[in-house]
């Protein structure tokens, strides 16, 4: 590397040398890959808030009872369990980019299923498909997240999927109390697309494809997200070494979760989350503007009131 002397005779180098941080910063990179992955957060939330601002206009349009309504509300959840089970299989085989593609095409199909439905078994059908997509999504984002960014801004990248989900809520309570639900539907899909044009131009995650043997990938896939100016050879030894780590690993089958050192934790993760689905929370949030109707109060205004809150 050349010198250069200033007028006091000190020398510096010509050229910067290669910086040796091993993680960076939030680089655009990432900036950008994350928003591409967190549209699906957005579609998650768009889904969950549907079924309130839109359930008088389905209702009235398609002459439906209470009770098929209610199928149309709850449905979600039995797509969103599926698309749950088999996302982690699904993630591993296609990759963490290929599954949020497959989700989308599934969450894309429900909207225009939904948007131009004629009858409630048409509802049904699109409301399924875009539960298992968001079933898919709901373990594929974080975790994709996760593995594209440095360790010191993994935790606030990866909030960033739940704050979306609340947001796509919030705002499908507020543009619903002025736009009928076909028109809610169509707009639902926009942030589908989105998602489905922006994958191609986004990195995969580099543990990835590190565990998939794809070493120069891996490689190619770090230096883009870190920035051509870092040195990202620990970085890849290290994901290297961790990867190398799983493989050597036995293979865990189901039934090992309910050996007793396992118990506590089990119950203490399994047993939060069903707790928090006993509380009823999504009932809420599929019927809010009918339960302020009910209530004697105005469903739009309360809709918008806890849309407010909530985000």
């Amino acid at each position: 590397m050349g010198l250069q002397s200033d007028e006091k005779g000190d020398s510096y180098p010509l050229i910067e040398p290669r910086s040796h941080d091993m993680h960076g910063g939030a680089t655009f990179a990432i900036i950008v890959t994350t928003l591409v992955a967190v549209s699906g957060s957005y579609v998650f939330g768009t889904a969950i808030g549907y079924s309130s601002p839109a359930q008088s206009g389905i209702m009235t349009d398609l002459a439906l009872t209470v009770s098929e309504y209610s199928v149309f509300g709850s449905v979600l959840t039995i797509g969103a369990m599926i698309g749950a089970i088999v996302s982690g299989k699904l993630a591993d085989y296609i990759g963490r980019r290929g599954t949020m593609g497959f989700a989308e095409i599934f969450c894309l199909s429900g909207w225009l299923f939904i948007a131009f439905s004629k009858v409630a078994w048409w509802l049904d059908m699109g409301r399924m498909l875009v539960g298992f997509g968001m079933g898919v999504i709901s373990y594929v984002v974080p975790v994709f997240i996760a593995e594209i960014t440095p360790k010191e801004l993994r935790g606030a990248f990866t909030t960033v999927h739940q704050l979306m989900i609340c947001f796509g809520i919030s705002l499908t309570w507020l543009i619903g109390a002025f736009l009928n639900w076909r028109t809610l539907a169509l707009i639902g899909a926009i942030p589908c697309l989105i998602q489905l044009l922006g994958l191609p131009f986004i990195p995969e995650s580099p543990r990835w494809l590190a565990k998939n043997d794809r070493a120069l990938d891996c490689e190619a896939a770090l230096q883009r997200l870190r920035g051509n100016s870092k040195d990202i050879s620990a970085e890849v030894l290290e994901i290297q070494e961790y990867t190398e780590l799983l493989k050597q690993l036995p293979e865990a089958s189901v039934l090992e979760l309910f050996e007793r050192q396992y118990t506590r934790s089990i119950i203490a993760g399994v047993g939060l989350m069903a707790l928090q689905q006993f509380g009823g929370v999504n009932g809420i949030k599929f019927y809010v503007k009918s339960l302020f109707t009910t209530a004697g109060l105005s469903g739009n205004i309360g809709t918008i009131s806890l849309a407010v809150i909530q985000f």
